[in-house]
């Protein structure tokens, strides 16, 4: 059984943050959130993947996974030339998947579950797709499954209405005979082929599609909002009560952590600073003169000082954030690479 992440786009809604590269590669408790895509599908004894990418910062994916023998799996990078929808996606692996099952996983897609077992179970099967879907608090966003005695009996699109509140997470366990079903597609008003409109063609033609529920975590991590959330989640779930830092970094005595929190590679974080609880800081960051940080993502590479109190932010990385220290209002940015502010 092989792997794909689709690793392209241009993640628009993430803007300033992805105008220096792509959503993917931003990270997530210090681990660019497609890492975790990776984990899952080598979790589940998949070690041949495909990586999609398209948009910008091709380069950046292809530096940071390389063949993928760092992380224990075989890379094949296959490009998009412009967004053209999951299923062309899918429909250009093709060659890669031959007549194997497959698995695919949407980068921008976090779960804290293993599916081994859903793996397993699919190899085994005569499905013809198995998708996972798990209960949402506001479906218009996602595509929706429709229920008939407990069988998926259509698939929608951002529906106005939805019939239920299960949503299609971007995590799917297909066949080849998807590929004959994505031929006969048209694309949709946002001009892409659906991976829904796919599905749905799979349930008209009488093909054998389950369904599985994730129950505990799932996040589609298309806004800011998405990301810290994902943020905060996978920080309780490494460090509990105890804060993860790396041996080169520097927390001096007069400064405090609140967990769950975790701190990169050559930091240094001063006196009277306050970080946490669930903040992320990348390498090579320096927080100084009494700042404090909480809910937020702090990337590599910055340097913030001044008093500063800063609250459910993304910082991308190389920034530089200088306060009046008079200033005790707790201050929201969304910043993109190499911003610098003086307030």
């Amino acid at each position: 059984m092989k792997g794909i992440i689709l690793h392209g786009g241009h993640g628009t809604r993430l803007r300033p943050l992805t105008h220096t590269g792509p959503k993917q590669l931003l990270p997530i408790a210090n681990k660019p959130m497609s890492e975790y895509c990776l984990e899952a599908i080598k979790d589940s004894k998949i070690r041949d993947i495909a990586i999609i990418i398209g948009g910008v910062g091709n380069e950046k994916v292809k530096e940071y996974y390389g063949n993928g023998e760092k992380f224990g799996v075989k890379i094949t990078y296959i490009e998009q030339d412009e967004p053209r929808g999951i299923a062309h996606a899918i429909k250009l692996c093709k060659n890669f998947i031959h007549n194997e099952k497959f698995l695919v996983f949407l980068g921008d897609n976090i779960i804290q579950k293993s599916i081994l077992d859903l793996k397993e179970n699919f190899e085994k099967s005569n499905f013809d797709a198995t998708v996972l879907l798990c209960e949402v608090e506001n479906p218009s966003r996602f595509g929706i499954a429709d229920m008939k005695d407990s069988k998926i009996s259509k698939i929608i699109e951002k529906p106005k209405d939805p019939p239920t509140n299960f949503a299609v997470t971007g995590i799917y366990f297909l066949t080849p005979k998807i590929f004959e079903i994505i031929d006969e597609l048209k694309p949709s008003w946002r001009n892409e082929y659906e991976i829904t409109d796919a599905l749905q063609l799979l349930l008209e033609k009488n093909n054998n599609i389950s369904y599985e529920m994730i129950t505990d975590y799932w996040k589609d991590t298309g806004t800011p909002e998405d990301i810290i959330n994902a943020n905060t989640q996978i920080l309780k779930n490494i460090s509990e009560n105890v804060l993860k830092k790396e041996d080169s970094t520097v927390i001096d005595s007069g400064s405090s952590i609140i967990m769950p929190s975790i701190v990169g590679k050559n930091c240094h974080i001063g006196k009277g600073v306050r970080i946490g609880p669930n903040t992320s800081i990348g390498n090579n960051t320096i927080i100084s003169s009494n700042v404090s940080i909480k809910n937020s993502i702090i990337m590599s590479d910055c340097r913030i000082e001044g008093g500063l109190k800063i609250n459910n932010s993304i910082i991308s990385a190389n920034c530089h954030l200088e306060g009046n220290n008079s200033d005790d209002s707790e201050k929201l940015f969304l910043l993109g690479e190499g911003t610098r502010i003086s307030l």
